[in-house]
């Protein structure tokens, strides 16, 4: 019997959505919601949200911006069709004070009037392009968590909110890679192209078979790890801004939104309803 993670597969993002509200799944949501924006989360109290806004603006390859909620609003109404910031994502983080304190698939409890969401685009909504291509990517065919690394690449700090960029690794032929490139360019809203392939030490990473976040992959003879920026870089960087609460999607655990990719043009989710 096909499991649930397969019969999503070729769900629509509200249906994917609904099983996640309903908890019949709360696994990562790599390979779903095909040619639709999947985003990195974080929602913080309104007194931190000028600064974080200006961290994601001088950081647009980590942190690309792609929709933000009014103060004390968990509906985002940009973003898709009764989109619950509370409820839609498989898994979320709770931070206090910098410290992760719970992991939870459901934040209603934790709701406060002067939070702010803010999604950033994942690399994640670009790897329905590059399987389309032909090019094989070993994380969704074996069902893991993609591999993400710490680098010592710094972001450009804005208030608190300073780190290193954190990326995410898919190994490939050097002919893919440079395929992959090529594609990659088309999604700016989801890190756009890498920022590195070839010797992960170069970017600081001493072993590229024990990530940081996510589950390690076999890179393969004649392939090269490919590394593009990630999302899980804000999380760092509000780990060290240490504001009194904080909450995150858990690495790999995404939304996934009713905007299509740019592989098939930005538009608006009410367009994909019918």
């Amino acid at each position: 019997m096909m499991d649930i993670q397969e019969q999503l597969r070729t769900a629509s993002p509200k249906e994917v959505r609904a099983a996640i509200r309903n908890k019949s799944f709360t696994g990562g949501t790599a390979g779903l919601g095909g040619g639709f924006i999947q985003g990195n989360l974080a929602i913080l109290p309104a007194e931190y949200a000028t600064d974080f806004l200006r961290f994601c603006q001088r950081n647009p390859k980590p942190c690309p911006l792609v929709g933000v909620s009014e103060t004390g609003d968990p509906i985002l109404h940009t973003l898709g069709d009764d989109i619950d910031i509370r409820t839609d994502v498989p898994q979320y983080k709770i931070f206090e004070n910098g410290n992760l304190i719970e992991q939870v698939d459901d934040i209603r409890g934790y709701w406060r009037d002067d939070f702010v969401s803010f999604i950033l685009g994942c690399s994640f909504s670009f790897e329905d392009a590059l399987m389309m291509d032909g090019i094989p990517l070993r994380h969704i065919i074996q069902n893991k968590t993609v591999p993400m690394y710490r680098t010592n690449i710094q972001a450009v700090e804005a208030g608190p909110f300073k780190g290193e960029f954190v990326v995410s690794m898919r190994s490939m032929t050097v002919k893919d890679a440079i395929r992959a490139v090529e594609i990659t360019s088309r999604f700016p809203e989801a890190h756009g192209t890498p920022i590195h392939f070839g010797d992960p030490s170069a970017i600081g990473i001493e072993d590229v078979n024990i990530p940081d976040f996510g589950d390690p992959t076999e890179i393969k003879e004649g392939e090269v790890p490919v590394f593009w920026a990630c999302g899980v870089t804000p999380q760092v960087a509000i780990r060290n801004a240490k504001p009194s609460i904080c909450i995150t999607h858990a690495p790999g655990h995404m939304l996934i939104t009713d905007i299509r990719g740019a592989g098939a043009g930005r538009e608006q989710f009410n367009t994909n309803l019918h």
